[in-house]
């Protein structure tokens, strides 16, 4: 967690011992009550509130290339590729940097209208970004929240795996907090969807970008 992370929480939550069992209403509310700086996001992430400033150049690039693509393939299905919202499950909130769910979020809203309902959504996309802390978010914390949230496909682009990897994590387990099912393939070559609404969309070398230098 960054020092903002931590400034921003003593600012909100109480001063006081918190019982274990009501550590995701506290984290709940301390998220909602954040006022971050332009360019940050928070989300909660296994137990922390994690912030994060607004991603790279070439993250942006994928991330605009992949839902412009996604778009064009959702295009006259009930189905949109979103960004910038909150993702909602038993009191977690996350920020994917792709997602597709309903193109008429009216009924998938949370009563509070401050996201979409988790168990709508059917594909998430995280571009990793530099750093160890980002790199272990995606990788590891964020793949088991989104098994335990049963998200359907979990989608990782990931520069600094090898020369460059997709991974497509399926078959969501949620007790275990596991994908069962994993597939990866190197930048150059050709990732695809195997199911839902975006079955068959491909990711290759026109949203990656080359295989990146050894």
């Amino acid at each position: 967690m960054t020092a903002l992370a931590h400034e921003t929480l003593e600012a909100v939550m109480p001063k006081v011992a918190t019982p274990p069992s009501d550590l995701d209403d506290v984290l709940w509310q301390a998220w909602k009550a954040m006022e971050l700086p332009e360019g940050y996001h928070a989300e909660i992430v296994e137990g922390f509130i994690e912030v994060s400033p607004t991603g790279r150049l070439s993250h942006g690039q994928i991330t605009n290339r992949l839902r412009r693509s996604l778009d064009k393939f959702l295009d006259r299905s009930e189905f949109a590729a979103l960004q910038d919202m909150n993702v909602v499950h038993a009191r977690k909130a996350w920020i994917p940097d792709v997602l597709v769910a309903p193109e008429d979020l009216e009924q998938h809203g949370t009563e509070d209208g401050i996201g979409v309902k988790a168990s709508a959504v059917q594909l998430i996309v995280e571009v990793v970004s530099p750093g160890s802390d980002n790199i272990t978010r995606d990788r590891t914390r964020k793949r088991r929240a989104y098994a335990r949230a049963g998200i359907p496909v979990y989608v990782l682009i990931d520069d600094y795996d090898e020369r460059g990897v997709v991974t497509v994590l399926t078959a969501p387990d949620p007790d275990r907090a596991v994908y069962d099912d994993e597939d990866r393939v190197a930048y150059g070559t050709t990732a695809t969807i195997p199911e839902g609404p975006a079955k068959g969309f491909t990711i290759g070398e026109d949203i990656t970008g080359p295989a990146r230098m050894g």
